[in-house]
């Protein structure tokens, strides 16, 4: 196989990987519209939240505190939390894209779980950087079609957790995550994550125990690193 056929090779399982995460994320933009209106929300102000804020776990934590007769403070100072991790994202996405202008300013909108997880899975550098557009483009597009959808028919559709939605975009990243545990430390440090999302998912809002999960990647990597150690 010469160097162009790998390339294309590559950058076809890219493109698969982002339609994939982007179809299964998207389909659960209907859940999203049909509680935003439920909570009080018009079809217009579902809509924009998809548009514009655009981090699902921070605009369920939005419309929750909503829905629970919350202030509009509370529900931005939620969301504002649940949507840092986007910013710890952007650390690690920045310099593999090299974006600059207005360009970066579209990478940082779409800097989202998926985006990130798509292209830190890819093994080059081109494919990294077409895995991020591609998948945040995918999501982007389906998130916002499948918003405006569950706010229009939403009552009509019933719950989306009978239709298996709920459970896409968790099967999405665990496919992407499987092939990266190869080493010990890996294993150590998703198995620890997951401990700990688990345990704190029945008593805290939505979204902190992704928040907490992902502190104990950082907590390991902070650690001393014994030299020679196996990995």
């Amino acid at each position: 196989m010469t160097s162009a056929d790998a390339d294309r090779v590559l950058r076809a399982a890219t493109w698969r990987q982002a339609l994939s995460v982007g179809a299964a994320t998207g389909a659960y933009g209907v859940s999203f519209g049909a509680l935003s209106v439920a909570a009080g929300l018009s079809v217009a102000q579902t809509a924009a939240l998809s548009l514009l804020m655009f981090t699902g776990g921070s605009q369920f934590a939005f419309i929750g505190v909503l829905g629970a007769g919350g202030a509009g403070g509370a529900a931005v100072a939620t969301a504002g939390l649940l949507g840092a991790r986007n910013g710890l994202y952007g650390l690690q996405v920045a310099p593999m894209l090299g974006a600059r202008g207005p360009l970066r300013a579209l990478a940082a909108h779409l800097t989202i779980d998926e985006s990130t997880a798509v292209a830190t899975a890819q093994p080059t550098a081109a494919t990294r950087r077409l895995g991020f557009w591609a998948t945040g483009a995918a999501v982007y597009v389906l998130w916002n079609a499948m918003t405006l959808l569950g706010a229009v028919v939403g009552d009509a559709l019933g719950d989306p957790r009978r239709w298996g939605l709920d459970a896409a975009a968790a099967a999405a990243f665990l496919g992407l995550l499987w092939p990266r545990l190869r080493h010990r430390d890996t294993r150590a440090v998703a198995a620890g994550a997951a401990v700990v999302a688990v345990t704190t998912t029945p008593g805290l809002p939505a979204g902190v125990p992704v928040l907490l999960a992902a502190g104990v990647a950082v907590v390991v990597g902070l650690l001393p690193r014994p030299v020679g150690g196996t990995r």
